[in-house]
């Protein structure tokens, strides 16, 4: 192995050993990814949620799933007794909508059997607005910090204002003989319905625009836990069927090797890796590739073999031969391009040539005249030769 090489590989290795020391005495950065998992502590996690579950629920039965909605609930109904065999909440909380065309569709089968689906998130099934006539839209403030209020004002906490995470989202229009506005989002003198009850056959869905109130930070920011409390006191008691879909995130992710990308220390290390092996392959492969010859395209040796057979004739001064010969290509050009017979050479012939080619008169008889001579003879000289070919090629046909 050379010298240089084992230089390079030392000092390649170094390097990411220096790396690996400096990111992990680096303290990790917070992230404020809105991942709304369960299992995440981030600010935007769900961690305290999903731990605090069996006290806020503790006078319902909680189930979480991490099948999709659709498979989850179609099991629970029965065909004989047309009735769901389990009725509950459905709770789902994300910052957009991840529910499938299907599970939404067995959702609003779900609330008309006399269910309740819970939603928090700040884009929702069009479908289910559709169903419900609602329709939302975004309001930009001059500010992120909102005023989170409930319409009960029993249950109202004063000087609950958010900022971290919360979205533009409102209930624009509402069925207001069938909606119940459960609470809103203030900023300064501007409120916006942002938490409301609507029916649907014998069930209802409970909308709710600021799921960032379910977060980590908020639930762990001095009293901001009461309001999320609160608004999930208006969820009936029974089965709590919590849809997460971060819980199939989970299964995905257990690989050894997704765990380690996740370490920001690896991650570095391993592209760096991979850049550094694709340079060396790429050079490596570039050094070592073998030389391709040249390879001449086909020569065309028809010209040389007419000249050759020519040179042929002349040598042996056949010239009889090669003014038959000359004679024989230029008849056979006539047919195939004029198609004119050639059989018979009279004034009929020379009429036709003329008109088709537009040659004068005399070069095309002084040219007919030749090949007549020439058939009627048995010697030709070289002069002859010469004659017949600038008649010919006077023509240029």
């Amino acid at each position: 192995m050379k010298k240089s090489l084992i230089i390079y590989m030392v000092l390649f290795a170094l390097v990411i050993v220096l790396i690996m020391v400096v990111d992990a005495n680096r303290p990790e950065p917070i992230s404020w990814r809105p991942s709304y998992k369960t299992e995440e502590k981030i600010p935007l996690g769900l961690y305290v949620l999903d731990k605090e579950a069996k006290t806020i629920f503790k006078d319902s039965k909680l189930k979480k799933f991490s099948v999709t909605p659709y498979e989850y609930i179609t099991p629970l109904y029965d065909y004989d007794i047309d009735n769901y065999t389990e009725k509950g909440t459905f709770i789902n909380i994300d910052e957009t909508n991840k529910i499938d065309n299907e599970s939404v569709q067995e959702l609003l089968y779900f609330v008309e059997y006399g269910s309740t689906v819970f939603l928090s998130m700040q884009d929702f099934p069009k479908a289910i607005l559709d169903s419900l006539k609602i329709e939302t839209s975004y309001r930009y403030y001059s500010t992120d910090s909102l005023k989170l209020t409930l319409a009960d004002k029993t249950k109202n906490i004063d000087k609950l204002y958010y900022s971290e995470g919360v979205g533009f989202t409102y209930f624009e229009k509402l069925d207001t003989l069938n909606t119940l506005i459960l609470g809103y989002q203030r900023l300064d003198k501007k409120k916006d319905v942002n938490f409301i009850k609507v029916p649907y056959g014998n069930g209802a869905f409970i909308l709710h625009t600021q799921p960032a109130a379910f977060t980590n930070f908020h639930l762990l920011k001095s009293n901001h836990h009461r309001y999320a409390e609160q608004v999930l006191s208006y969820l009936p008691q029974g089965n709590i069927y919590w849809y997460s879909k971060s819980l199939i995130d989970d299964q995905l992710e257990g690989s050894a090797l997704r765990y380690f990308l996740k370490q920001p220390a690896f991650k570095a290390v391993y592209r760096l890796g991979l850049l550094c092996l694709f340079i060396f392959i790429f050079f490596n492969a570039r050094r070592k590739q073998r030389i391709v010859h040249d390879i001449p395209p086909v020569k065309n040796t028809t010209i040389d073999f007419t000249k050759t057979i020519g040179n042929l004739y002349y040598q042996e001064k056949d010239h009889h031969t090669i003014i038959q010969k000359k004679i024989i290509y230029f008849l056979e050009h006539i047919r195939t391009v004029y198609l004119i017979d050639t059989s018979i050479l009279n004034n009929e012939f020379v009429e036709k040539l003329h008109q088709k080619t537009g040659k004068p008169l005399e070069d095309i008889e002084k040219a007919v005249s030749l090949i007549k001579r020439h058939r009627n003879s048995f010697e030709s000289s070289e002069a002859d030769v010469i004659q017949i070919n600038k008649a010919i090629e006077k023509l240029i046909l």
